[in-house]
């Protein structure tokens, strides 16, 4: 057997892996980034001058850094110390759940277009479009109503509003694609600077709040944001907000895998030319399936604005960017992206407690999480790889009902058929 036979025959059965070996697989690549991760604080440690009472040692040997001390503050410390006694949801854990919650409604708008084999890079731009459409949009509607009525109604009306401006501009490369042949990834790229360039010229004019130095619209009423449940108010998180993540999350999951819409999205990420010979209609699928993916976009953009910021304001952080990650981590599945995107938040919310709690420089907090993303990331990224192989590679799309092609050199009769010939 070749090599090449080989690599084929590994990216295979890891294509083919049941969901207790992929998570085995994961958990394996997570420990072992975390030992690589410890090498790497050892490695640093000893390079570093500093005074022996300071020092850890190992092995007999001292070492500036402490590998079981920094693992301890960006996993356990992210969790708010759960084992030390006295916890509260309010601090760090909050700042977990938050950073979770958006990542959900990134991880879901990257995962959708994914799966329909389209590489939407532009949630980030859908995501600020959303953003600002919800403030303008919610700081209309606190003129009309407030109150306790106020939140029940503008809750609701600011995500629709992030949904379809989201939707509406994730549309555009969905049509660019369709119908003109445009590379998506171009499109979505170079729509990300657009949104940020139209929504930095229309919040410093337009709609600016003239009471402030920063570009930012008018604050919103605190019954046009998302209520604290169980957390302070000043902890920047709602249960709520992450209770609609889980019913989107539920909600994209049912509609990729029981309806008609999630098999053509599905068939038409595995074999586009399959899916078009069996009747999907593929440019409405595209423009449907990116519509969809900013629309969640828009969305995490919404509860950007109304749980976190209370405005909307310039220099949106990156959460499409690591949507991408999210996805990755998750294979595309709309229940793993729940997962990934806890696990992203902790290490995100574990970063800061790292860098506050030691004194290891941020750069290498920075090498160590990049390290866990790309070690857990690579098995689903290779699986990936080998569905396309197995599923697209190594198959030719049927063109005659299912019924394989006679090899070369045969008469195009079956041995078991009655020796009736291919009509």
């Amino acid at each position: 057997m070749s090599v090449g036979d080989r690599v084929r025959d590994v990216l295979a059965r890891l294509a083919n892996a049941s969901a207790t070996e992929r998570i085995l697989i994961s958990t394996a690549a997570l420990l072992l980034s975390i030992f690589v991760g410890a090498v790497l604080v050892l490695v640093a440690g000893r390079m570093t001058a500093c005074t022996p009472n300071e020092a850890v040692y190992y092995f007999g040997t001292g070492f500036c850094y402490d590998p079981i001390l920094v693992f301890d503050r960006l996993f356990l410390g992210a969790l708010g110390d759960p084992l030390s006694g006295g916890w509260s949801p309010d601090g760090q854990f909050s700042v977990t759940l938050r950073e979770t919650t958006l990542l959900i409604f990134a991880g879901l708008s990257v995962a959708l277009a994914f799966r329909a084999g389209i590489f939407n890079i532009g949630t980030q731009g859908q995501m600020v479009v959303g953003a600002l459409a919800t403030a303008v949009a919610v700081l209309w509607g606190a003129t009309l109503v407030s109150g306790v009525l106020g939140t029940v109604v503008l809750v609701p009306f600011g995500i629709l509003v992030g949904a379809v401006f989201g939707g509406l501009y994730g549309a555009i490369p969905g049509f660019l694609k369709a119908y003109a042949d445009a590379n998506e990834v171009i499109t979505t790229i170079m729509l990300n600077f657009i949104a940020t360039g139209v929504t930095l010229y229309l919040v410093s004019g337009v709609f600016k709040d003239p009471e402030s130095a920063a570009n930012q619209t008018v604050p919103l009423p605190e019954y046009a944001q998302f209520p604290t449940v169980l957390f302070g108010g000043r902890q920047d998180f709602s249960l709520v907000a992450l209770f609609f993540g889980l019913l989107a999350i539920a909600g994209l999951y049912y509609l990729l895998e029981h309806t008609a819409f999630g098999y053509d999205v599905r068939t038409s990420g595995i074999q586009p030319e399959a899916a078009e010979y069996s009747g999907v209609d593929a440019p409405r699928t595209v423009v449907a399936s990116l519509t969809l993916s900013g629309a969640l976009g828009g969305v995490a953009g919404a509860m950007y604005v109304m749980m976190i910021l209370g405005t909307f304001q310039t220099g949106v952080p990156s959460y499409g960017f690591d949507g991408i990650t999210v996805s990755i981590l998750a294979g595309n599945n709309p229940l793993g992206v729940g997962i990934a995107a806890l696990l992203f938040g902790v290490l995100k919310s574990g970063t800061t407690v790292v860098q506050f709690a030691t004194d290891v420089p941020p750069q290498l907090v920075g090498v160590l999480r990049g390290l866990i993303i790309l070690f857990v990331a690579m098995p689903e990224f290779f699986r990936l790889v080998g569905k396309r192989i197995t599923d697209t590679g190594s198959r030719a799309v049927a063109t005659d009902g299912g019924r394989p092609e006679p090899a070369a050199g045969s008469s195009g009769t079956s041995g078991d058929d009655g020796g009736e010939s291919d009509e």
